[in-house]
């Protein structure tokens, strides 16, 4: 099977009110953000609102995000995480499939 190559990817998307309002307090729940601190060495992490559609790999898009998102990702400041499939499936949020969000570290030692 060959590969594909794609030239442009849209990955803009605009989520309905209630779905963002649903989805958000999925991704700033108490329970959710202990288990994000878990992860990172007990650091507080508090949601900056910012999501994004991953895209394919390319030399434009080298680390599969929007290009303007990059900057979140070279910052020991912040935390890019996969949203959970469960939390879109609660949200009812099907069209993008995918979601990553974007988290900042409240005492991150500099």
């Amino acid at each position: 099977m060959p590969l594909k190559i794609i030239e442009h990817f849209d990955s803009s998307f605009t989520l309905a009110p209630v779905a963002q309002a649903a989805l958000f307090s999925l991704l700033r729940g108490e329970s959710f953000l202990s288990q994000l601190s878990a992860q990172i060495e007990g650091k507080t992490v508090e949601f900056t609102e910012l999501l994004f559609q991953p895209v394919p790999y390319t030399t434009a898009t080298p680390k599969g995000m929007p290009a303007e998102f990059e900057k979140y990702h070279a910052d020991a400041n912040y935390i890019i995480i996969n949203v959970p499939p469960n939390f879109m499936f609660q949200a009812k949020i099907f069209k993008p499939s995918r979601l990553c969000a974007i988290y900042r570290r409240l005492d991150h030692d500099n």
